[in-house]
C-alpha cells in the first residue's frame, strides 16, 4: 500500500474568492508529492518498567491509583515494615555485641603482648590472643554488614518510583501479601514515545538507510513527524519481517501507549493531481467535490480520490482535470447550487 504527501512545507493553494456569493475556490493541479510505504503500528512508551516487591510483607498503604502521576523519588506504595523493623534491631544489637567482643579480644591481645615481651607466656600464648582478635574483628565486620543489609531491606519497605511518570496499571490491593519478585505497579514516562512496526524485508531496501517517515494518528487526525528512526538488525524468521522503531517528537499531546497509528515512510517521488482535502464532500462511499467554473456556477460532481497527504491535499484519480476549480466550503457550495 502506497500513500502520498506534498514534498516541501505545507501546500500552497491558490484560492480566489468568486464573486458571485463569495465562494473560495482552488485549483486542481499536479505537484511533485513523496510516494509512501505505509504500514501499521503501535506507540509505545520509550522508558516502561514494572516495579516489583523486594521484600516479604503486607501491602498497607497505596498512594497512587492507574492514571495518577508520579514523581521521582515519591513513595507509590508501602509494605508493613514492622518484620524488617525487628530484624534491623537484632542486627544492630549483634553488631553491640561483636564490637564489644573485638574490644575485648584487642584488650587481651595488648596485655598479652606486653607479658611476651616480659617474658612471662609463652609464644604460642600470644598467637592465640592475636588469633581471637583478628577472629573477632572479621566477627564485627560481618556483624555491621548484616546491618547494613538490614537497613537496607527495611528501605525496600516504602516503594518510590524510579522516574516521573504515569501510573499504568497497579497490581496489588491493600492488605494483599506479596513476597520478593512480585510485579506491584507497572509505569511508563509520557515524555518520550515511539511507535513500533514491523517492515517486510523486500521494504528494506525502498526505505533505505537514512529514512524518512511521517506517524499519522488517526484518532486525532493528526499528522506527526518522526524525529528519529532505528531499523533493528534483526529479522523475525517465521514473518521475515524486521522490527522499526519511529520515534515521536517529546511531549506529543494526545498520544499514549497503545494507540493504533500508521507510520509512512518516503520511498520515492512522483507528480500528482492534488486538491485540498476540505474540498471534498463524503456521503457515505461516495466522495464529491462541487466544481465552480468561471462564471460562478456550481456543479456537484464525483470523483475518485488517491491518499491524503501530510499537509491537507488528497490525489484525484478521477473525476477532475487539471486547473478546474473546486470549492473549498462544500457547504456553502451547496447552498449557492
Amino acid at each position: 500500500m502506497e500513500r502520498i504527501w506534498l514534498a516541501g512545507s505545507f501546500l500552497v493553494v491558490a484560492v480566489t474568492a468568486h464573486a458571485a456569493g463569495q465562494i473560495a475556490v482552488a485549483p486542481a493541479e499536479y505537484r511533485e508529492v513523496e510516494q509512501t510505504y505505509s504500514v501499521d503500528g503501535l506507540v509505545e512508551a520509550t522508558r516502561q518498567s514494572t516495579v516489583s516487591a523486594q521484600i516479604s510483607g503486607r501491602i498497607k498503604e497505596i498512594n497512587f491509583d492507574v492514571g495518577s502521576r508520579v514523581s521521582k523519588g515519591q513513595v507509590i506504595l508501602r509494605i508493613d515494615e514492622r518484620e524488617t523493623a525487628q530484624a534491623l534491631a537484632g542486627s544492630n544489637a549483634q553488631v553491640l555485641q561483636a564490637q564489644a567482643t573485638m574490644q575485648n579480644a584487642k584488650a587481651t591481645y595488648e596485655r598479652s603482648r606486653q607479658l611476651f615481651e616480659q617474658k612471662f607466656i609463652s609464644q604460642a600464648a600470644l598467637d592465640k590472643a592475636q588469633a581471637d582478635y583478628q577472629v573477632a574483628r572479621a566477627q564485627a565486620a560481618a556483624s555491621e554488614a548484616g546491618a547494613g543489609q538490614a537497613s537496607l531491606e527495611h528501605g525496600y519497605s516504602a516503594v518510590v518510583a524510579p522516574y516521573s511518570g504515569v501510573v499504568a496499571a497497579r497490581l496489588v490491593e491493600v492488605g494483599e501479601m506479596v513476597m520478593p519478585g512480585k510485579p506491584l505497579m507497572v509505569g511508563f514516562d509520557p515524555s518520550e514515545m515511539r511507535v513500533v512496526v514491523s517492515v517486510p524485508q523486500y521494504e528494506l531496501q525502498d526505505i533505505g538507510v537514512n529514512p524518512k517517515a511521517m506517524v499519522e494518528v488517526p484518532s486525532l487526525n493528526r499528522w506527526v513527524k518522526a524525529v528519529s528512526i532505528i531499523v533493528q538488525p534483526l529479522a523475525d524468521a517465521r514473518t521475515h519481517s524486521t522490527q522499526v522503531r519511529v520515534y515521536l517528537p517529546a511531549n506529543e499531546p494526545g498520544v499514549y501507549p497503545g494507540m493504533f497509528v500508521r507510520a509512512h515512510f518516503v520511498v520515492g517521488k512522483a507528480n500528482k493531481l492534488v486538491i485540498p482535502a476540505s474540498a471534498v464532500l463524503h456521503r457515505s462511499e461516495v466522495m464529491a467535490v462541487y466544481v465552480v467554473d468561471d462564471g460562478g456556477g456550481v456543479k456537484l460532481r464525483q470523483v475518485r480520490l488517491g491518499e491524503t497527504t501530510t499537509d491537507g491535499a488528497v490525489e484525484v484519480l478521477a473525476g477532475l482535470s487539471p486547473g478546474e476549480k473546486v470549492a473549498l466550503d462544500p457547504i456553502k457550495a451547496g447552498m449557492k447550487q
